[in-house]
């Protein structure tokens, strides 16, 4: 029998560590060896099938396989692709544990409650987090504070600190290509400056 366990991978690496060293310890004391790991680094938006997990769910894993979420929000981010997933793994005779909730999942209806619980709980607590953000944004709008990048062009560039190289290399009649290597920039990075400081060439 397959043990798996899924991580959907966010851009925190701790995040990642964190979710499997949970589950590892998880697995040790539920005597679930020859632990695999699928890593997965698609949008918890992206419908189930369309992700790492849809190849593992349909194609990989055998009825009696077991899989492993650090938690309910790693299956997916709404209640009903959530209860999809459950219920897809019931019907294919996967068993589901959740480590964080320390829970196994069946296709009983005492599970199914408790998925839909904790999947609305999670999208509650996103939507509150939108909402603060929205709130707080408002209210810096309101006191006059600028959102967003400034407008216009910044006053100061990368290649400012360069200056005094730069103008001495193309006094010096060094080819532009290769003053963009001596000061690591591309080519339009150099011409844009140029044009934009007004250096005569």
């Amino acid at each position: 029998m397959g043990v798996y366990a899924y991580l959907r991978v966010s851009t925190d690496e701790q995040d990642v560590d964190n979710q499997r060293h949970g589950i590892l310890e998880y697995a040790n004391s539920h005597n679930l060896g020859g632990l695999q790991f699928v890593e997965d680094s698609a949008s918890g938006k992206t419908n189930w099938k369309d992700r790492k997990m849809g190849e593992l769910l349909t194609k990989t894993m055998q009825p009696g396989d077991t899989i492993l979420f650090s938690e309910v929000s790693r299956m997916a981010r709404s209640v009903l692709q959530i209860l999809e997933v459950l219920a897809y793994c019931a019907e294919r005779e996967f068993t589901v544990h959740i480590v964080k909730q320390n829970m196994v999942f069946d296709d009983s209806l005492n599970s199914r409650i408790t998925a839909t619980v904790l999947g609305l709980a999670a999208e509650i607590e996103r939507e509150f987090i939108s909402m603060r953000t929205k709130e707080a944004l408002a209210k810096r709008k309101a006191e006059g504070m600028v959102l967003g990048r400034p407008k216009g062009k910044a006053k100061k560039v990368k290649l400012d600190k360069h200056s005094k190289d730069i103008r001495k290399y193309l006094e010096l009649g060094i080819s532009k290509r290769a003053i963009c290597k001596l000061v690591d920039c591309s080519p339009s990075t150099l011409y844009e400056w140029i044009e934009r400081r007004k250096v005569k060439v």
